[in-house]
This record gives C-alpha cells, structure tokens and sequence, in this order.
C-alpha cells in the first residue's frame, strides 16, 4: 500500500461524521419511499433496473450490455442512463451524430455496440420514459442504467450488483466508504450479483460470500466474472493480439482498474499506466503526455490499450491515432459456477410473463 493510498484512506475516515450525517439523509429518505410519503411511479412496460449501493466502478456498463445482448433478438429492447458528465441536460435520443459529450460516455458506449437499438439519457428518468416511448412506441423493454437509488421508478426487475472487492455489506457511508445508499436497501433487489470475481472462485469462499450477503428467500445470487476480448484498433478496427513479448502503455479513465491491471500482468510482457479520474475528459495536453510516455518504450512491440468506456472520449483524436498502434481492450461478463442459462431464463421470463399478465388483466377490463 502506498503512501497516496494511505493518506486517501486515513482522510476519509476524518469525514466520518460527515458520512453519518449522509447516512442520516439516506435512511430518512428510504423510509419516505416506504410509508408512500415519497412515491414511487409504474410504468405498463418492463424495466429492468441495473445499479449498486456503491459509487462507481461494479461493472454495471458490461451488464446491461449483456442485458441487450441477450435480448435484442427476442424483444425490442432499448436503454436509458443517465449521461454522467455529459455537456448537455434533459432527454436525448442517441443518433449518428451523438457524441459522448452530447449524451456521455457510456451510453455512446451503448450505441456505438448497438447502433440499431434506442439509446436515450435523461436525468429525470420520470420524464425520459414517457419520452423515449413517444419516440420508439415498438419498444417491449428498457434497461435502466445505474437507477438502482432512484426510487421515484418503480422497476419491475431490480439487479443490484456488487464488486468482490468491495461487498456493499463491508462498505460504509461516503464520504469515509463508497455507499450512496444503504446496505439495507439491497433488500429492494430480485436479483444479485457478484461482480468481478476471479474465474477461479472456490465453492468454499462462494458459501461464505451467501452467508455473508444472506440473501432474502425470494432473491437470485449470482457470481460473475470479467472476460476479456482480442485488443482492436480504435481508429481502424483492426484487431491484435498480446503477448509475453508485449510492453502495454495502459491508458485508464474508470472507477477500478485492478482487474484489468491484473489482467495485463497475465498477457503481457509488462505495463506502464496514465491512470485518470474516471469518466475524465481528455485533452490535447493528455493525447500529447500519452505519445511521450509511449515513445519512452523502448522495445519493437509495443501498444497503447485503453478501455472502450475510455476510447469513446479518445475517439476524437481520431487523426492523431490512426498511424499509432492505440487498442482498445473489449470486455463482457462470464457467470460462473454454470448459472448462465438460470440467469438468462430468470430475464427473459420476467419479460414475457410481464407481458402475458398485462394481456390477461387488458381482456378482463
């Protein structure tokens, strides 16, 4: 553990009345929610809601971007986040001239994968609803992204996720932990899962991990872990592989990188880091720090990789990339312990079983 590591960790745990005093906030706003003093609004669609306790940095991207991998040959499935730091406000349908400055990094993420599903931001999820509807009236489906907190929706499928790392059931109040809610809300969810898990995870320490979250009996637990893809060109698509022969300059701009740092240690020769606050905006200053740093190595194979959340900010340097060899690293979710098709099955019924109530109580109407 480092010094900077050190001194972060002892100056949060000064803020900790601060963290009481959020957490004073938090619970007097979920018991609101409970007593129907705040409400909650429905929508005659299927949501599924994806979000965590914590702040940032549990996967939540490479989830829903499984959800609409899964889907969208059966139903007609769109998403809605947000747009974390993003340069506009209100709704926003993504379109062929969207950027992520104009509906942030993810969701561009989202759309670039997807091009022929909505993807829409909106602050006010309250308000993007009825918009995105309007907009794609076909729609059977939408993928909340990062809603879990947000209580004003009511979700028919809440999935709260949570990093091996870092249990929400470990974790504290910010700004001494990362929790933005509290632990008890994780009682809201149907489904839980475990993100970021080594593929190697025993059936000893998975045993361990129930007891400790102690899932209600009407919950579905569930342990995944991250697989990465083949390397291609952020400019050209062209696609590479590593090796042990392979020095990485890794370019990173989100919440945890130590899967993937774990990773390069495993395919790679060695690795040099630009680690970056997450969702950062890269600047000509930071394209230019990134060619120094990678000049300095000295070896014939040698490769720039980011993340792809990073490389839709890095996109726009697209002139200056084509003749470097910058690689943007794919990643996806693998369930172990052999629970993909109990998942699979849990999401597609809850869709169609939706879907099938909602024709039976039409006809008796």
């Amino acid at each position: 553990m480092n010094f900077n590591t050190i001194f972060l960790k002892s100056f949060r745990i000064l803020l900790f009345p601060l963290a009481l005093l959020y957490g004073m906030v938090v619970w007097m706003r979920n018991r609101l929610f409970d007593k129907g003093i705040l409400r909650s609004t429905s929508f005659n669609i299927p949501l599924i809601c994806v979000g965590n306790l914590a702040v940032g940095g549990t996967g939540k991207s490479p989830m829903v971007e499984y959800l609409v991998s899964l889907l969208k040959e059966r139903f007609n499935v769109a998403t809605l986040s947000r747009g974390y730091k993003r340069r506009t406000k209100g709704y926003i349908l993504a379109n062929d001239y969207s950027t992520a400055l104009d509906i942030g990094d993810e969701p561009m993420q989202f759309h670039l994968k997807f091009p022929d599903i909505p993807v829409a931001v909106g602050e006010e999820r309250i308000v993007a609803i009825p918009q995105l509807l309007y907009d794609r009236p076909q729609t059977d489906v939408i993928v909340l992204d990062d809603a879990f907190q947000h209580r004003s929706i009511e979700a028919g499928l809440n999935i709260l996720l949570t990093d091996y790392s870092n249990l929400y059931t470990r974790d504290f109040y910010l700004p001494t932990g990362d929790l933005r809610d509290e632990r008890a809300s994780s009682k809201r969810a149907d489904i839980i899962i475990v993100t970021k898990c080594r593929p190697e995870l025993s059936e000893a320490y998975r045993k361990k991990i129930i007891k400790e979250i102690e899932p209600l009996p009407r919950q579905h637990l569930f342990f995944s872990s991250i697989i990465y893809g083949q390397p291609y060109h952020i400019t050209t698509g062209h696609r590479r592989s590593l090796s042990k022969n392979t020095e990485v300059l890794l370019v990173c701009g989100i919440a945890n990188p130590e899967p993937l740092t774990r990773q390069l240690l495993i395919e790679s020769k060695t690795y040099d880091a630009l680690f970056y606050d997450d969702h950062h905006i890269f600047t000509i200053d930071d394209l230019n720090d990134m060619m120094k740093r990678f000049e300095k190595i000295s070896t014939h194979d040698k490769i720039i990789l980011t993340t792809e959340k990073d490389a839709v900010r890095l996109v726009k340097f697209e002139n200056e990339l084509a003749d470097f060899p910058f690689y943007v690293l794919p990643i996806g979710v693998s369930f172990l312990f052999g629970d993909t098709n109990r998942f699979n099955d849990l999401i597609i019924n809850f869709i169609r079983n939706f879907k099938q109530n909602n024709k039976q109580t039409a006809g008796t109407a």
